[in-house]
């Protein structure tokens, strides 16, 4: 046992290849966090909202017409 065992090795292992250069890669959840933070609608629970797709098909309409404000808490039980 001791040294050949997979958690040992990975403890006190040395990692094998090398990390991408660079900043890392936008997420899709990234990209719909700075578009709620675009329509001020940052502090929402989006991924409840989501979970409700009518609910959620109802705020996207109501963000992708808006013209001026869109009233967030109207979205959220």
């Amino acid at each position: 046992m001791g040294e050949e065992r997979g958690v040992y090795r990975d403890l006190l292992g040395k990692p094998e290849g090398t990390r991408p250069l660079g900043r890392p890669r936008r997420r899709w959840v990234d990209n719909i966090k700075m578009d709620l933070q675009e329509v001020g609608c940052g502090y929402m629970d989006w991924i409840g909202l989501a979970k409700d797709r009518d609910s959620w098909r109802t705020f996207v309409s109501a963000v992708m017409n808006f013209a001026g404000s869109v009233k967030c808490g109207e979205f959220l039980d």
